[in-house]
């Protein structure tokens, strides 16, 4: 059997785990074990924090219509339930960016539901 010799692919792979660890600190961006480590570890909490993203991106979306519903005088919880009594359906994404952006398609959306 002919000797193989795996300088090519060798490199090529610790080229791609390097290009990943760039960046972080003491070993874990040039000791191959520890980069490997911690290129796992980084994947894992990537994995939970996308998953923690949407829950603290909805937080905001309700604090921002919370606000603007305020100066109306109504509470967010009472603002949610009258649109659903009104069979509007808006997702709270669009009611934030309406509370920011468009302040006077959330009032009459507001005057609408309020009466």
């Amino acid at each position: 059997m002919p000797r193989v010799k795996r300088g090519t692919t060798h490199v090529k792979k610790r080229k791609r785990l390097f290009k990943k660890v760039k960046g972080y600190k003491w070993g874990r961006k040039k000791l191959i074990k520890q980069a490997k480590e911690a290129v796992v570890k980084a994947g894992a909490h990537a994995n939970v924090d996308r998953k923690k993203k949407k829950r603290t991106r909805r937080g905001l979306w309700q604090i921002k219509i919370g606000a603007f519903v305020k100066e109306r005088d109504l509470s967010y919880s009472r603002f949610i339930n009258l649109l659903k009594k009104n069979k509007i359906e808006i997702d709270r994404k669009i009611l934030a960016d309406l509370a920011v952006n468009n302040k006077k398609v959330l009032d009459s959306i507001i005057k609408e539901v309020s009466k």
